[in-house]
């Protein structure tokens, strides 16, 4: 009776959650957080039956009764996740937050269930053994060989007291991760600095419109300053005001490290010191290198080595441009040592200076729509895909927009929401994800893809203006968005972004290239008033100001990559993380007028859960392969090569997790890739 219960839930379950159509997303917002809840609960239980039964199945195991019907397992259940982590990340509430406190542990040792349970590893681990006797084809090898070693890092081979701490570890790393998370939205949702009409002066119009939008939906008068990335880096370029620039950059550093409910810091401290004993506890000397054992890098020295490399040279040149920028100040009567609070101020004023480019005037040539149908032109030239709006598709906001994405002969590949404004129920950055994932099993299922940004929102009538830097975000998240759309593989757990996180950067940061490529601009860069392209002495000017403050930018990102390595690294985790950065800095020699891109006490990459954790490096290392593999087109003369493209969608798009990424890589570009094209990049080459 209580089985068929479950059945029956299950059924009317499966139409609430459903895709109705090719076209139509499920209705994401009519889904309350209690029926949320109740789903994840029916759902976990769903899949721990299907398991039992696939672990308990007679007879010697074979891949279609252990990991075929594994892949087909907890469909439901990812199904839920990925629609609730939707809402959860795009479009939050009090009661969401309150349901996703409640279910990360849940969720957490319902994984451990699976992956400790003993009659269900000896099948895959026997399995494995026998791999070379069962004729699979490479893409089941690769399975196979992925799921087993998923298991060993999962505690599969742990016994006794070790595999209960196990899972015990991984449930309280599960809720610290989201209270991290949600402390540091908190911090940012908080804090919204008036700046009264009169103090506008010197700010351009772009940004004086997004502060009174994000004064209005605060239900302040007049306009401020917020803490989000869209808001505050323009207006720490172009605020005239010392004072005010150092207030709001001393909030916007200090997320996450205000005393009350929402401090990180002991948060930050209780992770580090679990990941360190879960690490251990695997057999490995320290969380790092059992996080990067599973990467291409493979260990804390080679990415050190890798780091350290390029940091040297950063600092040199950030040096150099301190200096600079210090004459800039006192020349305009600032007598005060240069801080991280002025840095861009005099960085824009010293751009327009020696490059003549003026930030503000370069926002009315990219406007929102006009990137996204440039993102989108670069996939139809590339790679043949076509793109059709559908306005009549409700996603978790009015803001996000859905579109159908069609293959060149016209066929389905799937569904991109894009949802692109700042609000106080989004979390800050950008990101790309899933609704559904593609694979070819049962009649196959095409992928729902979906990119969250959080640009300035403009006046009602109003057109979206982005930064040069705001529109690669765009496109770099719509690499990582045709990771997913392109993807062409047999089973869900190596589709699309499933790879290792060192190399799943490189679609989203090669597609940067192709903002810039004067077809592109051409066509797509467009005055927001008068429809004229923009100036070519303009795209010139943005070339040769390419590696401007370049040494500001890697200092930036590779002192956040280096605190984070070497804080993994440790076999001891250490007591005080914010004094061990700050000790990690001085090591360093770290610039005065610089701070890191992402403090620890917010830095939710490598602590709001551990994707990134021990491996923010992984941006700088796909670096290497996106700057070597876009001079692929380039020494072709066409940067839509139609040999080279085909290859790189095969190869890289498409491939998935389906081959070893180094493997992959080799067979797109006919060879390792050269270390040195990510130093000519970014200017650092001799």
């Amino acid at each position: 009776m209580e089985q068929l219960m479950l059945e029956n839930h299950i059924a009317a379950f499966d139409r609430r959650f459903a895709f109705a159509s090719a076209t139509a997303l499920p209705e994401i917002v009519a889904i309350g957080p209690a029926d949320f809840a109740d789903a994840f609960d029916r759902a976990m239980a769903e899949e721990l039956a299907e398991v039992e039964a696939i672990a308990n199945a007679p007879g010697e195991p074979g891949f279609d009764d252990t990991i075929l019907a594994l892949e087909r397992s907890g469909r439901t259940l990812s199904r839920v996740a990925s629609l609730f982590y939707a809402l959860a990340g795009a479009e939050t509430s009090d009661a969401l937050q309150a349901v996703e406190r409640e279910v990360s542990p849940k969720l957490s040792r319902h994984g451990s269930a699976i992956s400790l349970n003993p009659a269900l590893f000896a099948r895959i681990d026997a399995l494995h053994e026998r791999r070379a006797a069962l004729a699979l084809t490479p893409e089941q090898l690769r399975l196979l060989e992925r799921v087993h070693g998923g298991f060993l890092r999962s505690g599969a081979r742990l016994q006794g007291p070790h595999r209960e701490r196990f899972a015990d570890l991984n449930a309280r790393l599960a809720e610290l991760g989201t209270r991290f998370s949600q402390n540091v939205l908190a911090d940012e949702r908080a804090y919204a600095r008036p700046v009264a009409r009169a103090d506008l002066a010197g700010l351009p119009a772009f940004l004086v419109s997004a502060m009174a939008d994000a004064a209005s939906e605060r239900g302040l008068e007049d306009h401020a300053v917020t803490l989000s990335r869209s808001v505050i880096v323009p207006f720490l370029q172009f605020c005239p005001d010392k004072a005010l620039r150092a207030e709001v950059f001393t909030a916007w550093s200090r997320r996450g490290e205000n005393e009350g409910p929402t401090d990180n810091r002991p948060v930050l401290a209780e992770i580090l010191r679990l990941r360190a004993e879960k690490a251990r506890l695997l057999g490995f000397v320290s969380f790092a290198d059992y996080k990067l054992d599973d990467t291409m890098a493979k260990t804390p020295d080679a990415v050190e080595t890798l780091l350290r490399g390029v940091w040297e040279k950063a600092r040199e040149r950030a040096e150099a441009d301190a200096g600079v920028l210090a004459r800039l100040a006192a020349e305009a009567g600032d007598d005060a040592p240069l801080g991280p609070a002025d840095w861009r101020y005099y960085a824009e004023k010293r751009r327009r200076a020696e490059f003549a480019i003026d930030e503000s005037a370069l926002k009315s040539y990219f406007q929102l729509d006009r990137m996204i149908e440039a993102a989108f032109d670069v996939a139809t030239r590339l790679f043949g895909l076509r793109f059709r709006a559908l306005p009549e598709a409700v996603a978790w906001h009015p803001d996000a927009r859905v579109w159908q994405v069609l293959d060149a002969d016209g066929a389905p590949r799937g569904l991109f929401v894009g949802d692109y404004f700042a609000r106080s129920s989004k979390r800050s950055g950008a990101w790309m994800s899933a609704l559904r994932s593609q694979h070819k099993l049962d009649g196959g299922q095409r992928p729902v893809i979906y990119n969250v940004c959080n640009f300035a929102k403009p006046a009602a009538g109003e057109p979206a203006l982005l930064s040069v830097d705001d529109a690669k975000t765009l496109f770099h998240e719509f690499g990582h968005a045709l990771h997913g759309l392109l993807s062409n593989v047999t089973y869900p757990s190596l589709a699309g972004t499933a790879v290792a996180r060192d190399f799943v950067e490189l679609p989203s940061q090669l597609f940067e290239h192709w903002l810039t490529v004067p077809a592109i601009l051409k066509a797509h860069a467009l005055h927001a008033e008068t429809g004229e392209p923009l100036p070519q002495a303009e795209v010139a000017k943005l070339k040769a100001a390419a590696t401007f403050d370049a040494g500001f930018a890697t200092v930036e990102f590779t002192s956040s990559a280096l605190v984070d390595i070497v804080l993994h690294r440790q076999g001891e985790a250490p007591a005080d993380p914010a004094a061990r950065e700050a000790e990690i800095l001085a090591s360093l020699g770290m610039p005065a007028a610089i701070t890191m891109r992402h403090r620890s006490p917010h830095f939710a990459h490598i602590f709001s859960g551990d994707g990134y954790s021990a491996g923010y490096y992984s941006y700088m290392w796909s670096e290497v392969l996106d700057a070597d593999a876009f001079e692929a087109f380039e020494e072709t003369g066409d940067a839509f090569d139609p040999a080279t493209a085909r290859r790189l969608r095969e190869n890289v798009y498409a491939a998935g997790n389906s081959a070893d990424p180094a493997g992959l890589y080799a067979a797109f570009r006919g060879r390792a890739p050269d270390p040195q094209a990510m130093m000519r990049k970014r200017g650092f080459a001799a």
